[in-house]
């Protein structure tokens, strides 16, 4: 899998490509069909925001094989970095590249504000997919080179919805759409037209000893531009 940096992201992503919008990206065998990004775009109405991306195979058909714990837990997930500053969705500004995710973990759950399976219980959603917002910094440790960003809940700004965790981690509640290649989410978010974003399908896993970094990403699966250089914009509807 690929290993990224910070720098990379901040030095490409933020300028983007004026004659890009939407991404398109060829099938590669060599990538798992449920993870091999073959396009994506996004679009605002001015207040709502929709992240979509296509893949080869069947969007959200691999999941992570539990651990029972949470030290050591995997996550997959569809991710769109974005040149939007982490202060549009409610954490500390210029603290590193906001991203929106699409996980499934099975071994927690970190959305205790929403039931996802509608079974009664708000805390045993994590294995059904489920969206974040994320601020992701770059940390050598990590096996991909970026993190989810370690912070200290009632020291760094965090969103009203945030779970509490000790990371740079919203759950907002939208629910995502995985229907055969395609998996999209939509969020409130204003100001976004023209954003610079991309997409990745990566791995995460916490840490095993529980200690920060907390959330490494420790693999990248693909990437639509290839370089996290950040070509796809979002349209107005």
């Amino acid at each position: 899998m690929k290993r990224l940096t910070l720098a990379i992201m901040l030095a490409t992503g933020a300028a983007g490509s004026a004659s890009a919008h939407p991404i398109e990206s060829e099938v590669n065998p060599d990538i798992p069909p449920a993870f091999d990004v073959t396009s994506t775009q996004a679009s605002t109405d001015g207040r709502l925001v929709t992240f979509a991306m296509e893949v080869a195979g069947v969007a959200g058909s691999v999941k992570p094989s539990p651990t029972g714990q949470l030290t050591g837990a995997r996550v997959e997930a569809y991710v769109w970095p974005t040149s939007l500053d982490p202060d549009a969705v409610g954490f500390d500004a210029d603290s590193g590249i906001l991203a929106l995710a699409i996980t499934a973990h099975p071994d927690f759950d970190d959305t205790p504000l929403f039931d996802e399976d509608q079974d009664g219980d708000p805390n045993n959603d994590g294995a059904d997919w489920h969206s974040h917002w994320v601020v992701l910094t770059e940390d050598v440790a990590c096996g991909a080179g970026l993190k989810v960003r370690d912070v200290s809940p009632g020291q760094d700004l965090l969103p009203a919805t945030a779970p509490g965790l000790p990371i740079a981690l919203d759950s907002p509640g939208m629910s995502p759409v995985l229907d055969g290649r395609l998996a999209r989410i939509t969020v409130p978010v204003t100001g976004a037209e023209n954003v610079s974003f991309d997409a990745v399908t990566a791995q995460l896993q916490v840490n095993e000893t529980g200690q920060a970094p907390l959330l490494c990403v420790t693999g990248v699966h693909d990437i639509a531009s290839g370089d996290l250089s950040m070509p796809g914009k979002v349209m107005a509807e």
